[in-house]
């Protein structure tokens, strides 16, 4: 198996390596840092519409919780491993230790192809994975999110659930619901926020303006649509978009309404008719000012970073650029703002409900995005000057930081007993 096979868990342990090695962080540490501390695997039963029971299998990983409790989304997908999940509570560790927000990194995930279950079906399945982790999640202990294939209404019946076992309502032990029973305004959109700051800085940095920049953005979900909506609003140009089905490219810019409505018509931007059709793989390479890779891991590899013709990408999808492509494109002074960073707006938003929702006290949606600029905007500035002192790429930078506070923790709180 070959460096770019390895498993997601394998690389993001390989990039925690790499800062450990730079910060010469001592052997003990190593071992507590690069691991999960907990894992619970789960294999429960579900009664379908016809009256079958169905199994399923699913996952509860904390990485580390030694800054605050632990963080991270609930995936519903067909193809995720243990060591998926491994890895992408690791990164949430870092991701909140990024921004410096006082969560630790947790993930959680179902073996299942949400679309191919009925409403009924996963509302059961839902509440039922919500009863064999809720040893686990609490408001102090743990607290999920969406991710792929879940939504705020997951949320809803997650927090439902818990709060009968409870007996009282307990909003916080989950983030990303609805605004109607404890959301936060700003939450949907956050991690596109989040991300169009920090682009618009990277922009700055680089000396030239985000108005009129031309941007490629692969996957058109909820991060990408909105991403580019936020930023065709700052002035720039959308060039190229694309889903799994396939991608459209314009070289004077896409009519962005008119692919967001294509899209809610047809489930694809692929066959929108007013542009030229583009693989995903091609769109990446398209010439561009800014690339955003908002769909699946791995996508920038050691096979095509030396064609890759952006200025600047931003990771909004978690892992999308291997470390060997990360040497690639750094050598060939292409600005990449990592998924630690770039991805961290949800979060940050999903840090702003919690605090909310134990405190009872809501925030505008202007106040939560005043608060999302600030906390991003700092931590882009924080990167960048470690960047620049260290003389490492971003990606480096970032894990540098986030390590070193939450080792910084753990030798402060010593090992018990």
């Amino acid at each position: 198996m070959t460096m770019e096979q390895e498993s997601a868990l394998a690389s993001a342990q390989r990039q925690f390596d790499i800062a450990a090695d730079i910060l010469q962080l001592e052997p003990g540490l190593r071992r507590i840092l690069r691991v999960p501390q907990r894992e619970l695997t789960v294999t429960f039963p579900v009664k379908m519409d016809d009256g079958r029971i169905e199994t399923f299998v699913g996952y509860r990983v904390h990485h580390n919780i030694t800054r605050g409790p632990a963080k991270g989304g609930i995936r519903y997908h067909p193809n995720v491993t243990i060591d998926d999940v491994r890895a992408f509570s690791m990164l949430m560790t870092w991701k909140c230790a990024t921004v410096n927000i006082p969560y630790g990194g947790a993930k959680g995930a179902v073996v299942v192809d949400p679309r191919q279950l009925s409403m009924g079906e996963l509302e059961r399945l839902t509440r039922r994975y919500t009863s064999e982790i809720s040893i686990l999640i609490s408001p102090d202990r743990d607290i999920p999110a969406p991710d792929i294939g879940t939504n705020p209404q997951v949320m809803a019946w997650i927090m439902d659930t818990y709060s009968m076992h409870s007996g009282h309502t307990v909003p916080a032990v989950v983030t990303g619901k609805p605004i109607e029973i404890g959301g936060s305004y700003g939450r949907r959109e956050a991690t596109a926020r989040g991300l169009s700051y920090v682009l618009r800085e990277a922009a700055e940095a680089l000396s030239f303006p985000i108005a009129g920049a031309r941007i490629v953005i692969q996957g058109f979900g909820n991060v990408g649509a909105t991403c580019a909506r936020l930023l065709e609003e700052m002035g720039a140009t959308i060039i190229a978009v694309s889903d799994s089905k396939g991608g459209i490219y314009r070289r004077n810019g896409l009519p962005l309404a008119a692919v967001v409505a294509h899209k809610q018509r047809t489930g694809t931007v692929a066959d929108f008719p007013e542009a030229d059709r583009v693989t995903n793989a091609e769109l990446l390479e398209l010439p561009c000012d800014i690339l955003v890779p908002a769909a699946v891991q791995m996508q920038i590899t050691a096979r095509n970073a030396d064609r890759i013709r952006a200025r600047i990408v931003g990771e909004a999808a978690n892992a999308p650029t291997t470390p060997e492509a990360d040497a690639i494109l750094y050598d060939r002074g292409i600005f990449v703002i990592p998924d630690i960073l770039a991805g961290a707006g949800g979060v940050t938003v999903s840090y702003f409900e919690w605090v909310q929702g134990l405190q009872e006290f809501f925030w505008t949606e202007r106040e939560v995005n005043a608060q999302l600029e600030r906390v991003m905007v700092g931590a882009f500035n924080q990167v960048l000057r470690t960047a620049h002192e260290r003389r490492v790429h971003m990606r480096t930078a970032a894990y540098l930081l986030a390590v070193n506070r939450v080792a910084d923790a753990t030798r402060i709180r010593g090992i018990y007993p």
